[in-house]
């Protein structure tokens, strides 16, 4: 009797293959055939040895790899830092803001302006001291905004501080008039920081991009 398929069939399964041989036939064979038998039982116990093999030993490098780690992840230091710069422009410009309108609301209710002003001229600057106000708080609450604010209120601010600087060396207004202008150009230089800062943001990802490989 030829054994070699029979054999094969028990390596196969094993393996976990299909014999090739009905199973009923194959166990026929092995009751009936002891070498096959004993080929049998030896050929799964070196199967088992060699699943149930230990795993080489190898070095334990824990230590070595949490020391590498950095001690706090890339960049989430500067991140908070950015948060935290933010957070503290929108709180001025929200500052600036309250009290650009607490400056024009004397002016709109009871139309009394600086230097004994005409009741309407005194609505006027009041409207308009209050419309800046709404800017600056309108950009604290949505810092996106800031782009698009910058451009009037940028012009505003330039020439205002240049009438006014004409206007106290000729002695048309008072220094404490003029010193009240500085609240505007605050909010100018804040409105400023905060347009720089969210535009310097949509560039870094740009920039991160071109330097991954395709």
């Amino acid at each position: 009797m030829q054994c070699t398929p029979y054999r094969e069939a028990v390596s196969a399964r094993l393996d976990g293959e299909s014999p090739g041989l009905p199973p009923d036939d194959l166990d026929a064979h092995l009751g009936a055939c002891p070498g096959c038998a004993a080929w049998a039982r030896q050929a799964e116990l070196v199967t088992r040895r060699a699943r149930l093999a230990s795993a080489p030993a190898v070095p334990d490098l824990t230590a070595t790899v949490l020391a590498a780690l950095p001690r706090e992840l890339p960049g989430t230091a500067a991140a908070a830092r950015a948060r935290l710069a933010t957070a503290a422009l929108r709180l001025a410009l929200l500052a600036v803001g309250v009290t650009q309108a607490a400056f024009a609301w004397p002016a709109l209710v009871a139309g009394t302006g600086a230097m004994s002003a005409p009741v309407h001229m005194a609505h006027e600057s009041g409207a308009w001291n209050l419309g800046v106000a709404a800017t600056f708080v309108a950009v604290a609450a949505a810092p996106r905004l800031a782009a698009g604010a910058l451009p009037f209120l940028g012009t505003s601010a330039v020439l205002l501080a240049v009438l006014t600087a004409a206007d106290l060396r000729a002695g048309h207004v008072h220094a404490d008039r003029a010193a009240a202008h500085l609240l505007l150009l605050a909010g100018v230089a804040l409105v400023g920081t905060v347009a720089w800062r969210g535009r310097r943001r949509r560039s870094l990802p740009a920039v991160a991009r071109e330097r991954v490989p395709a």
